[in-house]
């Protein structure tokens, strides 16, 4: 694409709104649920976040591009959003160590981005009507046409995509004369997720989503780490049935977001799909054992029931709670060391008031392993 000169994108969704606007990145045709991230900063983090994928994203921040792209800071090996939607859209950036400007960055990883659209009235439409799917164009300006092709678009209720995104093949991380070891299963894990584990010495064993159980035990981990990840969890009966056996090994185990509702799951507590999710890196939760607020990193379209986690009040207890909407962000299993949040305390972006719980997780393998 000449980015010299301004092109015509289209955006459509499935509410019948419809937004002209500027096109970068390919020329093509993408779509996808739509969601969006309050976060000002770090959206190459974002981008290349697994747990998005399938998704359209729409940033709130007025500016992408400003700072270029650098390899060093992506989540993944590729983007992973299925399309982006932005306000200001610039190739002329500020970091001198950038690697790339955006617009190579975006046609490098195939991505279809329209701009020059109002995303407030964007954000406002998702927060008042919920999720929903849109198609961007390029290509194609017809509506007839892109709402045909938008109607083949699958719903993310009920849709499984850990597996896709998940490693194809086990790999380790760190050394394996680290003191301890962690078994990871790979949902679509984030890089900072390991790497947090790893500088608090761990030796890392990352597992495919699907991977068969007697794999993972022959390891012998110290214990079981369960990754964030995109989809719906309740679609997951093959993680949820191997988190199950996990647990009757009674070593510890942490679950992040996608993990945080598998592990819910596998202890009989339902998910369901949210209005319009959590994403942004300026997120409330109050700490109910310190009373302590901590700001969060988030992205998730899924939450797990409070009423079913209250009915299992003998073996669960709620660590953690959303101020903006009193949702639960933690739970904490008492009769064995298992516990997950629904945020991410690895931010990548976003701040590191919750790093603490990495901490608290090495705490529990090296009590489970020298007491």
């Amino acid at each position: 694409m000449d980015f010299s000169k301004k092109n015509k994108a289209v955006v459509l969704f499935e509410d019948g709104s419809f937004f002209e606007g500027s096109a970068a990145g390919i020329v093509g045709t993408s779509s996808g649920e739509v969601c969006f991230n309050t976060g000002m900063t770090g959206y190459q983090e974002i981008f290349t976040d697994p747990s998005y994928y399938g998704q359209v994203l729409v940033t709130t921040n007025a500016h992408i591009g400003n700072y270029g792209t650098k390899n060093v800071d992506t989540e993944s090996e590729r983007v992973q959003i299925s399309g982006l939607i932005c306000k200001n859209f610039t190739n002329d950036y500020s970091r001198p160590l950038a690697d790339l400007d955006i617009q190579k960055y975006f046609e490098e990883n195939h991505v279809v981005c329209i701009y020059d659209v109002d995303t407030r009235a964007i954000v406002r439409n998702i927060r008042d009507k919920g999720a929903m799917n849109c198609i961007i164009s390029s290509e194609i300006f017809d509506k007839n046409e892109l709402a045909a092709r938008l109607k083949l678009v699958p719903s993310m209720d009920g849709l499984e995509l850990a597996s896709v995104v998940s490693s194809k093949d086990i790999y380790d991380i760190g050394s394996p004369d680290a003191e301890l070891k962690v078994a990871v299963m790979d949902f679509g894990t984030k890089r900072n997720i390991l790497n947090s584990l790893s500088e608090r010495g761990c030796f890392l064993r990352v597992f495919p989503a699907k991977t068969k159980l007697s794999d993972i035990i022959s390891f012998n981990a110290d214990g079981f780490f369960l990754s964030n990840g995109p989809g719906d969890p309740a679609s997951m009966d093959y993680a949820i049935e191997t988190v199950k056996s996990l647990l009757l090994t009674k070593k510890p185990m942490f679950g992040i977001c996608l993990g945080h509702q598998i592990l819910a799951l596998a202890n009989g507590i339902s998910t369901f799909k949210m209005h319009h999710g959590h994403r942004g890196a300026n997120h409330p939760v109050i700490n109910l054992d310190t009373g302590k607020c901590e700001i969060t990193s988030q992205n998730h379209g899924f939450t797990i029931s409070e009423p079913d986690v209250l009915k299992c009040a003998d073996t669960i207890e709620i660590t953690h709670r959303n101020l903006n909407d009193e949702t639960v962000e933690g739970i904490r299993m008492r009769n064995q060391p298992a516990f997950s949040v629904q945020y991410h305390p690895e931010a990548s972006p976003g701040p590191h008031d919750s790093k603490y719980l990495f901490d608290d997780f090495v705490n529990l393998l090296k009590k489970a392993k020298y007491n």
